[in-house]
């Protein structure tokens, strides 16, 4: 609490203004302090961590497969700044390779079209070349959440798309 301590004027004669020194209390304003502290961090919601849901398989040895037709399937090779993609059989003639970027007139843009044209039924496979980096990736895969592409595989490059690749020269 505060005090206000008086002495007691001192010698006779003239008479001088008493000084008053004040001497304050700080307990209260302290306990306040961590009242406070405490209701805050108790009252706050911590963020959570942002993930991606990625659906892996089972590990188990089945002989099932699903399948996909080829008109439904687009193969989607992701470089380290263009994206190269085709429909169709990689290295028969009427295959036809075509580049793009990452940007939303790039895949973002392929992707809205193609499943605009072939429906729902629409699998994406993806079989990343060796430029290609762990953001890459991520970036395409963020592509085929905005696109709300469920269906996507990813593959390991095969020598046939490699070699289609090698050759466009793009």
């Amino acid at each position: 609490m505060a005090e206000i301590a008086q002495d007691g004027g001192g010698k006779g004669g003239k008479k001088r203004a008493k000084k008053m020194s004040t001497k304050i209390d700080m307990t209260p304003m302290v306990d306040l302090g961590f009242l406070l502290i405490t209701f805050f961090m108790l009252t706050t919601t911590l963020s959570k961590p942002v993930t991606m849901q990625l659906s892996m398989p089972d590990k188990t040895d089945t002989k099932e497969t699903s399948p996909v037709k080829l008109s439904e399937t687009l193969t989607v090779s992701p470089d380290e700044k263009k994206i190269y993609y085709y429909q169709g059989i990689p290295g028969a003639p009427d295959t036809k390779l075509e580049v793009t970027d990452y940007s939303a007139t790039g895949i973002r843009q392929i992707l809205f079209d193609y499943k605009k044209r072939i429906g729902t039924n629409f699998t994406i496979v993806v079989k990343p070349t060796k430029g290609a980096k762990y953001r890459n990736m991520v970036d395409f895969l963020d592509e085929c959440s905005i696109t709300e592409n469920k269906r996507y595989a990813l593959l390991e490059m095969d020598p046939l798309t490699e070699k289609m690749i090698k050759d466009s020269g793009k």
